[in-house]
């Protein structure tokens, strides 16, 4: 069973910048494709970006936050990190990642997803 636990959320204002954390435990991440997905209040969880298994050469972002959010893993620290920069209200939401161990670059598919953290509250003010 693998267990994923997100940090890094908190309170920044626009412009700012945060780096969230995706640690896993109970197996190695890589051979696991990865993501991360947003739910603000009152609508549904939606992409933000993925990364493939292993070395992670293929990488995805929703249109949103291209540009500004960037996606990486370290397999040796068995995590998975979402830099984001430039920050904006409308990015206001709980973050989570999820983890996919049958396809080698899940994307956007959340039903490929087979394990997911609890999220991380990220706040955006203005």
């Amino acid at each position: 069973q693998l267990q994923l636990v997100e940090s890094g959320g908190g309170l920044v204002q626009a412009g700012d910048s945060l780096r969230l954390s995706c640690t896993a435990s109970g197996r190695s991440i890589s051979s696991y494709a990865m993501g991360w997905f947003r739910q603000a209040p009152g609508k549904e969880r939606e992409f933000v970006a993925a990364i493939s298994w292993s070395g992670g050469s293929t990488t995805g972002y929703a249109d949103s936050v291209k540009g500004r959010f960037t996606i990486s893993r370290n397999n040796a620290k068995n995590a998975v990190y979402l830099q984001m920069n430039s920050l904006k209200p409308e990015d206001t939401a709980v973050y989570s990642c999820g983890a996919c161990r049958d396809t080698y670059y899940p994307g956007s598919f959340q039903s490929k997803y087979d394990y997911w953290g609890q999220g991380t509250q990220v706040t955006v003010s203005s």
